[in-house]
This record gives structure tokens, C-alpha cells and sequence, in this order.
């Protein structure tokens, strides 16, 4: 880490995130977030930068708004982490023709599994949806018949 690098302790995270110190400690130890500091003293304060900020964000926002389990929120943001090494590996330059179509293969395999989870999700709240379409005109025909 350089030394211009913002570093936050753990409470400040979850301030700036809206979450508990708790929370952030959880996804550590799944393995969603690296843990801080790998070598800091023992009884010294975790600290975090800027991109584990970033990363733990981008893990919370995924959680809130798919609705997936942990265990399927880890496998997302392990794609994510795998198509940013693939991005870095293929516009390297000496990079094969081959090798870069086999990035791009692997990709495309990533991609289509996390289409596949947010088609579930979709066919979810779809049938939510109409459950709840239903019985609001339900309700509103019982009102209708009340007069």
C-alpha cells in the first residue's frame, strides 16, 4: 500500500458503507473481502483502503439488489475478481491469439452464469409481481361488491 493511500479503520467502513463492523468481519472470513492488514501487529487496528472500500461496496450493493445467498454472492464477486486478472492478462502484450481466445471463452462461460442467476431472480419477482396483481384486484373487486 503506498503511503498517500487512504486508509480507514473498520468503523469508518462501515459508517461509510451503512453496515456493521460485524458484517464486514463476516465477508472476511468467507473469503468475499480480503482480510486487512495481513501483517499488521497483533491488538493494532484493522485499516482498509480505498479499493477494499470499493470492493466490499460493489459486494453489498450485489447482496441487496439480486437477493442472493452468500454462498452465490461469493461465486459473483469470484467472477468479477477472475475477469479483472483475464482483462489485465489479455491486453498484455505477448499475449497469444489462442490464449486471448480462451480468455474470452471463459469469460463468456462467467458472464452467462451470472445471466443465468439474475434470470432467476427476475422469474422470481416476476411471479411475485403477479401474485401480488392478483390480489389487489381481488381486494379491489371485494370493495367493488361492498359497494
Amino acid at each position: 500500500m503506498s503511503a498517500a493511500q487512504t486508509v480507514l479503520r473498520i468503523g469508518e467502513v462501515a459508517k461509510r458503507l451503512g453496515i456493521t463492523t460485524r458484517t464486514i468481519r463476516y465477508y472476511e472470513e468467507l473469503g468475499l473481502l480480503e482480510g486487512p492488514d495481513q501483517d499488521r501487529a497483533a491488538g493494532q487496528h484493522r485499516t482498509y483502503t480505498e479499493s477494499d472500500v470499493e470492493r466490499l461496496r460493489k459486494a453489498v450493493q450485489l447482496k441487496a439488489l439480486l437477493g442472493v445467498s452468500l454462498e452465490e454472492l461469493k461465486a459473483l464477486m469470484e467472477a468479477e475478481d477472475d475477469r479483472d486478472a483475464r482483462r489485465d492478462e489479455f491486453r498484455a502484450p505477448g499475449t497469444s491469439k489462442r490464449r486471448r481466445r480462451e480468455i474470452l471463452d471463459q469469460s463468456a462461460r462467467n458472464v452467462g452464469r451470472q445471466l443465468e442467476l439474475l434470470a432467476a431472480r427476475r422469474s422470481e419477482f416476476d411471479r411475485l409481481e403477479a401474485e401480488l396483481i392478483a390480489r389487489r384486484a381481488l381486494i379491489d373487486q371485494r370493495i367493488a361488491e361492498l359497494g
